[in-house]
């Protein structure tokens, strides 16, 4: 059996919560392995909704589920996320939840510092969460973070925040901030570090031994490729990278163990937050798309902007990340409309281009050529089978799959688990 490993593949926001929480249902094993609390995940299941930030969708269900040494885990928000889950009735203990030693923390001057840059940055915002995942990253690979494994030895902790607070307290002092004060610092870790320590363990071990014993294992990924640090829209991308590549790194198993990749694309596309958009509607089409598909952030609330499918983009990001099969959401909102357009090149200066340039002002300047489609009066929502889909929604399907050149392997056709077209089984069917 092989393991699968889930990413986004455009900006985020593709229905990644639906697809995961269905694999999860048949995983032994769940694993984020990057990004932090500023990923939101939305899971329907029966009549209880559950949204999750930080904790692997396989909670829910119970499966053994694990925070990789990839992500900056904010310690309190994680304590607020289990504290919630649990009055829905989830269970959640360190037997079927762990979190890598080595994580990193998020912490209360990193959200300072997230918030203050953004409010400086005015015209040059890039749209962040405010939630400190970047400045906890850069203190990451500045090497003056503190750790999961930290918080069982706080009193051994001064050599670090020296190195940490003379970085921070220059920072704040450019804000006209008072520096950090430690001692609250100390005190705020002192009373969380029980509750996280209890399930903090060398997960790559753990891992290790599930994966010797032939458990299934999904690697869940956090926003999406377009916001990979290095292959994303820069500078208008996280502070991690979202590729595939990244499960190995940041979990701990080895670049053999990720298995199938399944990346997730929405039938059409949306962007929350700052940055290029080669393909957005600021018409009535894209204020359609977006209240019908409830185009509003998990974590922030905010709207997404909303436009026609971007082949050109996903073909790229299925590239990049070594897709191999997509799981196409979301395209029950595409229902009704009379035509439908796909994006299939980019005029650049009278050149035309089938790629996304690096630069951020080519990113801008790129015009989209499109291919129209009929469109399709039939519903698609709730199918569960080929039989189901209109005509024209297939046709839609088999030319976006064409355009990406990747193969679809599923089909999601609303919120609900079951409403899935498996095209090919990623558990199984090893590319």
């Amino acid at each position: 059996m092989a393991n699968v490993t889930v990413i986004g593949a455009q900006w985020g926001d593709e229905g990644k919560g639906k697809i995961v929480d269905w694999l999860a249902s048949r995983a032994d094993a769940v694993v984020r392995f990057q990004g932090g609390h500023n990923a939101g995940h939305t899971l329907v299941v029966g009549d209880k909704v559950y949204k999750l930030s930080l904790l692997p969708s396989g909670i829910v269900t119970g499966t053994l589920s694990i925070i990789g040494n990839g992500v900056v885990l904010d310690p309190w928000a994680l304590k607020a996320e289990i504290e919630k889950l649990e009055g829905q009735g989830v269970t959640i203990t360190p037997e079927n939840f762990a979190i890598a030693d080595n994580c990193p923390l998020i912490l209360p001057l990193h959200r300072d510092l997230d918030g203050l840059r953004e409010t400086a940055a005015g015209a040059g915002k890039i749209g962040t969460t405010g939630r400190g995942i970047g400045p906890a990253y850069e203190d990451k690979v500045g090497r003056r973070a503190i750790r999961v494994c930290d918080l069982a030895h706080l009193d051994h902790l001064e050599p670090q925040l020296d190195r940490l607070c003379a970085h921070h307290d220059a920072l704040r002092a450019g804000f006209d901030q008072p520096p950090v004060d430690r001692e609250e610092l100390l005190a705020d870790l002192r009373e969380i570090a029980p509750f996280v320590l209890q399930f903090a363990q060398p997960v790559w071990k753990r891992l290790k031994k599930v994966r010797k014993a032939g458990a299934k294992i999904l690697f869940e990924g956090a926003q999406g490729v377009l916001l990979d640090v290095d292959h994303g829209t820069y500078p208008f991308v996280t502070s991690s990278n979202t590729v595939s590549g990244t499960a190995a790194a940041g979990s701990g198993l080895g670049p053999g163990s990720t298995g199938f990749v399944l990346g997730i694309v929405k039938a059409y596309t949306t962007r929350v937050g700052s940055g290029p958009f080669p393909t957005e509607l600021s018409d009535d089409v894209g204020q359609r798309l977006g209240e019908r598909g409830h185009e509003f952030g998990t974590v922030t609330g905010r709207q997404r902007r909303c436009g026609w499918f971007d082949a050109v983009l996903v073909r790229q990001s299925c590239a990049i990340s070594g897709v191999t099969g997509i799981a196409l959401t979301k395209l029950d909102v595409l229902d009704g409309f009379d035509t439908v357009r796909i994006c299939t090149g980019y005029r650049l200066h009278g050149k035309i281009l089938d790629y996304f340039p690096s630069h951020a002002a080519d990113q801008a300047a790129v015009e989209p050529i499109y291919e129209e489609m009929e469109g399709w009066r039939e519903t698609t929502a709730g199918a569960r089978s080929w039989a189901d889909l209109p005509a024209q929604a297939i046709k839609y399907i088999q030319r976006v799959q064409e355009l990406i050149e990747t193969p679809v392997a599923l089909v999601s056709t609303s919120p609900e688990r079951e409403d899935t077209i498996l095209v090919r089984d990623p558990f199984v069917d090893r590319g």
